[in-house]
């Protein structure tokens, strides 16, 4: 059995972000505890439990995330102790009152804007820590506020030295997986053609393809948001996120059109067509995702266009032969659906290829501007 540190590149190296984050994690941690007590801030777990928050998988979600925390914080601590201080909560049943108070509009506020759902929370911290403490409403409200300014301050400081992860990175990372599984999800739908399906095995791959393309769509508005803020340079990621949803909505309608195979006649005539576009598609898709991850220029096309134009010219005879005439009803449907997801799919390869194009200039080879 081989050494663990022989082991790791090839186990390990891909989780690299996720090292990283854990990482900067803990030291935002340790760090915000040493600010807490040397700042002498009331409740240091505020601003360590920020820290942790704010200190998210790349600097543009640590971004957003301290913004949104720190404008949450504020407006929840100003509400909840003008609360607390104009309405007299001397009982029980008054402090349950104006718990209610304070934490239904800012209940509504999150339901409409989840990025503010901490507001609820600083306003019921204001509001309960001067019942269970001796601290006056207002000297509660301030204390909330400076240990989420500590605690942000230090998830940012962290996020932006240690390690750093940029999510323009991360999202064409995402991209190239999506790629790879369609590539591999591709190949095994045309041999559906010929061969049959495994649906179980097809279907976790369209599961994977689906499930990147979530992550890559969330991804891409953190990085969006680290260009429009200047922390990095690129194209806009949008187009290349349309241009692989194109591409899964395409392998959808291939895997419409392949429910069962072509008849023997037409798989004897389209089968070698098929098998050309099969290996050239693949491959090219293999190639798009590496060249993505690499920032590298596109594979050329020319393969893919030549199959695409020898299976048209080799259908084209076959309709001229008669040998759609035989077809039924659900047969027809599914031939010509094919050739339409066909035609789908060579336009979207020009985008893919305009898309990798953008990302390998140089002036998108440099994520970082600092």
């Amino acid at each position: 059995m081989k050494p663990f540190w022989s082991r790791y590149p090839a186990h390990w190296r891909p989780r690299r972000p996720q090292w990283g984050l854990a990482l900067r994690v803990t030291l935002a941690a340790l760090l915000a505890l040493a600010a807490g007590l040397a700042l002498h801030l009331r409740l240091p777990l505020w601003a360590v439990l920020t820290a942790i928050i704010v200190t998210q998988l790349s600097v543009g979600r640590s971004v957003k995330i301290a913004f949104d925390y720190l404008v949450g914080t504020v407006g929840g601590a100003i509400y909840g102790g003008a609360i607390s201080i104009l309405v007299p909560h001397h009982s029980e049943l008054a402090l349950l009152g104006v718990l209610a108070l304070a934490v239904a509009p800012l209940a509504l506020i999150a339901a409409v804007k989840p990025n503010l759902n901490v507001a609820t929370v600083t306003a019921i911290i204001v509001l309960l820590v001067p019942t269970m403490t001796q601290v006056a409403p207002l000297d509660s409200a301030i204390d909330r506020v400076l240990e989420v300014t500590v605690g942000a301050s230090v998830g940012l400081v962290v996020s932006f030295l240690v390690l750093p992860s940029r999510a323009q990175a991360l999202a064409l990372a995402a991209a190239s997986r999506a790629l790879e599984l369609m590539a591999v999800a591709l190949g095994e739908l045309l041999n559906g053609l010929t061969q049959g399906l495994d649906n179980d095995a097809l279907h976790r791959l369209q599961d994977g393809i689906g499930a990147a393309l979530v992550t890559l769509n969330e991804i891409g508005d953190e990085a969006e948001h680290e260009r429009a803020t200047g922390l990095s340079r690129g194209p806009d990621i949008a187009p290349l996120i349309r241009t692989l949803l194109r591409l899964r909505h395409d392998l959808v309608m291939v895997g419409r059109a392949v429910t069962a195979p072509l008849p023997r006649p037409l798989q004897d005539r389209l089968g070698p067509s098929l098998e050309s576009f099969r290996s050239a598609a693949t491959l090219h898709l293999a190639a798009s995702a590496s060249a993505l991850r690499d920032r590298g220029p596109p594979p050329p096309l020319r393969a893919v266009t030549s199959a695409l134009d020898a299976y048209a010219a080799e259908v084209g005879t076959v309709r001229r032969d008669g040998l759609t005439r035989g077809l039924s009803g659900e047969q027809a449907e599914r031939f010509f659906a094919l050739g339409f997801a066909m035609e789908q799919l060579s336009q979207n390869f020009r985008d893919l290829e305009m898309r990798v194009t953008e990302w390998s200039k140089p002036g998108a080879s440099d994520s970082s501007v600092g």
